[in-house]
Parts: structure tokens; sequence; C-alpha cells
């Protein structure tokens, strides 16, 4: 029966200590920092973000890579609770895509690529209106790979679109997670 108090006194030690290392946690340094459902801190001054349209500077990229790249990076900045503007936000981010490659990974015995990998790099200039520290310029890079067997016109599409969707929350969790 002693052992049954010990462990209910133990217990309600650690919980009683959880909740208030939890209060001190969420009610000390959180001043000027709103923490929305898409899990940014963004300042709680900014009411807009804008996207400037991304030109490609990158040889042979697709036409369409400036407009699909674009588009996901404002669909991803829309999921925060900042209204998205054409110009001017009090967050803003332009840049342009630098690069489009396509490179073998993995070659076979028979000197042939069994794997190629599609690579895309952005550089992206973050400016925000109310914390200059918080502005960057920076390159960001991700790839990915497909079987040699396959043409790159046959997954491109879908490639490119796995590559926006990496790029974006790389860019959105620099910018707004501070990461």
């Amino acid at each position: 029966m002693k052992n049954f108090f010990y462990i209910k006194n133990a217990f309600f030690k650690t919980l009683v200590l959880s909740c208030a290392v939890m209060f001190l946690a969420a009610f000390s340094g959180c001043k000027g920092v709103h923490y929305g459902l898409s899990g940014a801190t963004i300042p709680p001054e900014a009411q807009t973000v804008s996207v400037q349209y991304f030109q490609t500077v990158a040889t042979l990229a697709p036409p369409t890579l400036s407009q699909s790249f674009t588009e996901a990076l404002r669909d991803k900045l829309s999921a925060t609770r900042l209204a998205l503007v054409s110009k001017a936000g009090d967050l803003n981010f332009e840049g342009s895509i630098t690069g489009y490659a396509t490179t073998p990974i993995a070659i076979q015995s028979t000197d042939q690529a069994a794997q190629n990998r599609l690579t895309i790099s952005v550089n992206v200039k973050y400016t925000c209106a109310f914390d200059e520290k918080k502005n960057f310029e920076q390159v960001f890079t991700r790839y990915a790979d497909y079987n040699s067997s396959q043409s790159l016109a046959a997954v491109e599409s879908q490639l490119i679109q796995d590559i926006d969707e990496q790029l974006t929350l790389d860019i959105f969790n620099r910018a707004l997670n501070d990461w």
C-alpha cells in the first residue's frame, strides 16, 4: 500500500511540474509572435504577403517552370493568415529560377545510367518590412530521381511538381520558421 502512494505522489509531482513548465513556456517570451495553423511564426503586425513572378534564367528549362513555381509558392503562403497581394506586401518574396539540369546518378555495368536526377535551383530574396534581421537572399536547390528507362519528357511534369513542393517548403521554413 505504501508503494501505491509513492507512485501516486511521483506521478502527481511529475504532472504538476510538467504543467508548470508548459505554462511558463506558453506565457514567457512569446510577445510579438503569432503562431498560426500553418506552423509559421509570423510577425503580428504583418498583414500581407507578396510573391513576385520568378523568371527562369536557367537554360533548357521548360517555359511553364516559372509559372508553376510561382504559383506553388503563392499556394504555400496562402495557407497562412496573411492576405496575398500582387506587390509590396509586408513580407515579400522575389527571385529567379537559376538552375535546371538532368544528370545521370547511377551507372550500370553497361556504362549506362540506371537513374537520372532532375535538379532545380531557385534564388530567393525575402524581405520583411518589420524586421531587417529576417531578410535574406539565398539559393535553394532540390532534386528528384527518375528511372533512365523513362524519358524526361514523360516524367518531367510530375518531377517539377514534386521539386516545387520541396522548394516551397524549404523557402517557407527559412522565411517564416527561421530554419
